[in-house]
């Protein structure tokens, strides 16, 4: 198959190019800076002066769309906040521009969403049936996301909007962040501990995407998260554990929302977030379990 990835250079999109071609498909890669293909991978200019993406992707059977502004990147101040909101619509929408422009449409797209669209709880859980939205910025954020995705169901187009939990491995993303403490054996727990950290590993998170493409009645949302999430008390320890580091070192609330701003609370704040769909579908995780997770990325 031919797969399009928008944000196809990003962390989660290196994973999933990497899967793709292990499976024998060709993936064509969305890029402000294309340059020469490379062993079944090609680049794609878009969202530029004068690109046309959709001359270059003739018979592609599936889109995936990752694009956006990292939420791990700097403190969310207003200009942050419109960032990655802004950058997400605009890639979305062009996304969508492309799909119509194509004689022939691709089967799926897979586009990616997140758990912050569900309330911050440290008592309930959440499936992709549970009809509660959150009211932060971040939830606002993915419910128009998701909307504007779903317009691709008008071009005959099957939808799946990937939730992605905090996806964990060893140079990017939030696991970095979260270990560093540990490693100068300064670790603790961050804020109540109460929290919740719905969390995936990024090889298995890449072969969920995977699995959403070849599932032809895999579509609306599901939930891109490990079974079985941990409390950030419990997340910290493990931490320690797979480090060999101690656990002993708290991090006050206010510490972290001086630093971060409204980013503090994807640590501060969390949800239960259960991934039923996939697992009703038959899709086995590699990683099921923290330890067994930290345990491959720290091997």
């Amino acid at each position: 198959m031919k797969i399009a990835i928008t944000g196809g250079t990003g962390f989660a999109g290196k994973e999933m190019t990497k899967l793709f071609r292990q499976e024998g498909h060709e993936v064509f890669i969305l890029t402000r800076s294309p340059k020469p293909s490379d062993n079944g991978v090609h680049y794609v200019e878009w969202l530029t002066d004068g690109a046309a993406p959709e001359r270059e992707l003739a018979g592609i059977g599936a889109f995936v769309n990752l694009a956006g502004s990292s939420i791990n990147d700097g403190r969310w101040d207003d200009e942050q906040k419109k960032l990655i909101y802004s950058s997400r619509v605009e890639a979305t929408t062009e996304v969508l521009r492309i799909i119509k422009a194509l004689e022939e449409k691709p089967k799926v797209l897979v586009n990616a969403s997140a758990v912050g669209i569900y309330p911050a709880s440290t008592e309930k859980s959440y499936t992709e049936k549970s009809p509660e939205r959150g009211d932060d910025f971040l939830a606002k954020t993915v419910i128009e996301w998701e909307r504007l995705a779903n317009e691709a169901k008008e071009l005959g187009v099957r939808v799946a909007l990937a939730r992605f939990g905090i996806i964990l491995g060893k140079k990017d993303g939030a696991l970095p962040l979260m270990a560093l403490p540990y490693k100068l054996f300064g670790g603790g727990t961050v804020g109540t501990g109460e929290q919740w950290l719905s969390w995936i590993h990024v090889n298995d998170l890449a072969r969920a995407v995977l699995f959403a493409i070849e599932t032809d009645n895999l579509e609306g949302p599901f939930n891109v998260t490990a079974p079985y999430p941990k409390r950030m008390k419990e997340f910290g320890k493990e931490i320690a554990h797979a480090l060999g580091r101690p656990h002993w070192f708290p991090v006050p609330e206010f510490v972290l929302k001086a630093a971060l701003g409204d980013k503090s609370r994807l640590v501060l704040e969390g949800q239960r977030v259960l991934p039923e769909v996939l697992q009703k579908q038959g899709f086995e995780f590699s990683f099921p379990d923290l330890r067994s997770a930290l345990a491959d990325i720290y091997k």
